[in-house]
C-alpha cells in the first residue's frame, strides 16, 4: 500500500487531530498532530503502540514510567496497558498500532 500525503485521511479522536497514513492487515501508521493543551487521558487498548517524536515536547505515563519526550525520542506501550499523554509543545508524532485501531478508521 502506498498513501501519498495528499491522500492521507485526517481524523479527530477525543479532540486530537491525526492523519491515517497507511493501514495494512496487521498494522497501521498515523501522524498525530498535537497542540499545546491536548491531553490524552489514562486509557488502554488491545493494540501495541510504538511511536517516534518528529517535533514537540510531551509527557508520557504508563506502568512505572513518567517521562518527557522530545524530537527524536521513541517509545513503545504494550497492548492493554493504561497510559496517558500530555502535550507540552506543539508538534507531531508518528504512531504505529498492531493490530490496526478500528476506532481510528
Amino acid at each position: 500500500m502506498i498513501v501519498k500525503s495528499e491522500n492521507a485521511k485526517n481524523r479527530q479522536f477525543k479532540g486530537v487531530s491525526f492523519d491515517v497514513l497507511a493501514v495494512g492487515q496487521k498494522s497501521m501508521v498515523t501522524r498525530m498532530n498535537y497542540r499545546v493543551g491536548d491531553k490524552v487521558p489514562l486509557h488502554s487498548h488491545p493494540n501495541e503502540q510504538s511511536g517516534y517524536v518528529i517535533s514537540g515536547k510531551y509527557r508520557i505515563k504508563y506502568q512505572d514510567i513518567n517521562e518527557i519526550l522530545n524530537s527524536g525520542d521513541s517509545y513503545s506501550v504494550p497492548e492493554n496497558v493504561e497510559h496517558s499523554w500530555e502535550v507540552l509543545e506543539d508538534g507531531a508524532v508518528i504512531d504505529t498500532f498492531i493490530p490496526p485501531r478500528l476506532d481510528y478508521l
